[in-house]
């Protein structure tokens, strides 16, 4: 996976050369937005934290305060977003779906789903440190059910199976599913959140073998509400995180209006992970490039910085 971002580190960098055109583009009458979307797209989150220090250094000041006080909308939310690194802002997504009234599900089902069991291990270390509370305690405290059961599952770490145990899961969750009146959640939660991305696709080869249809097919039929859309992307997300995200992009700009938070949240935090595998998915999914889709459903600087870090058209 390495080196399918559509971000990369700056190969001739300098941290204080950076810091000072971030301060000519915000100072004096009016801001020199491209200038800011061009610079802090074209580095890598690590070097974005450097100019900051640099910045401080420099200037005595917080350029990400700096920032917003220039910027507004859509577009300072995905500057700040690019300013933060990777596992804050995983941190704080998840903070901000859980604290309040109501859960932004999505949220916790994208990030817990997708995430390898090392980035769940920082996450919860850094939210740790960063809220003084549990993670698992607040999400375990704001959800119900089964769906909070499985979100606890995938907030462990996920565990190896041998391979010879495969054909008692298959046989476990046909008969959990298809095979009766009603559905065992708990053995779909316990078996599709206990294990290994590489240990799910040889489970999911030998159910199709077993009940002529996917995984996914039997989830739809036999689970409903957060529960169903978190093993989806459980499923999907052994399947392939690229295909995933291609699938969430998507969903988040079609139809009327364009889900924003979630366009922001994929397009910073897979941009040096790996868009341009999300790309070649979505073109393959959807028969149209990434880059016409962001080019019809936005405007602006916001448009023109989401275009920078999707790096490229596949017409």
């Amino acid at each position: 996976m390495a080196g399918r971002g559509s971000v990369r580190a700056s190969g001739n960098f300098n941290a204080n050369q950076d810091a000072e055109t971030l301060y000519k583009a915000m100072k004096g009458l009016g801001t020199d937005e491209d200038s800011i979307m061009k610079l802090l797209t074209s580095r890598s989150n690590s070097q974005r934290q450097q100019i900051k220090a640099a910045y401080k250094t420099l200037h005595g000041k917080d350029l990400v305060g700096d920032l917003q006080g220039e910027l507004g909308g859509k577009f300072e939310t995905l500057v700040v977003a690019l300013m933060t690194p990777p596992t804050l802002y995983d941190v704080t997504s998840l903070r901000n779906a859980i604290k309040g009234a109501g859960t932004d599900e999505k949220v916790l089902i994208e990030i817990l789903s997708s995430r390898t069991a090392q980035q769940v291990k920082d996450i919860t270390a850094a939210y740790r440190q960063e809220y003084n509370k549990n993670l698992e305690d607040d999400v375990t405290g704001d959800t119900s059910g089964h769906f909070r059961r499985l979100l606890v599952i995938l907030l462990q770490v996920r565990g190896q199976r041998s391979r010879n145990i495969v054909l008692v899961y298959i046989d476990t969750l046909f008969s959990a599913g298809e095979r009766k009146f009603g559905t065992d959640e708990e053995q779909f939660i316990t078996i599709l959140g206990n294990r290994s991305a590489e240990h799910l696709r040889r489970v999911f080869a030998a159910y199709m073998k077993l009940a002529g249809y996917e995984m996914e097919e039997s989830v739809k039929r036999e689970t409903s509400g957060g529960l169903r859309d978190l093993l989806l992307a459980v499923v999907k997300c052994a399947r392939s995180v690229p295909a995933y995200f291609a699938e969430t992009l998507y969903n988040s700009m079609k139809g009327a209006g364009t889900d924003d938070q979630t366009l922001i949240r994929v397009m910073v935090s897979r941009s040096e992970v790996d868009m341009l595998d999300i790309r070649a998915d979505y073109r393959r999914l959807f028969a149209k490039s990434l880059h016409s889709a962001i080019q019809g459903d936005t405007s602006g600087d916001y448009r023109k910085a989401l275009l920078l870090l999707c790096g490229g058209n596949d017409a």
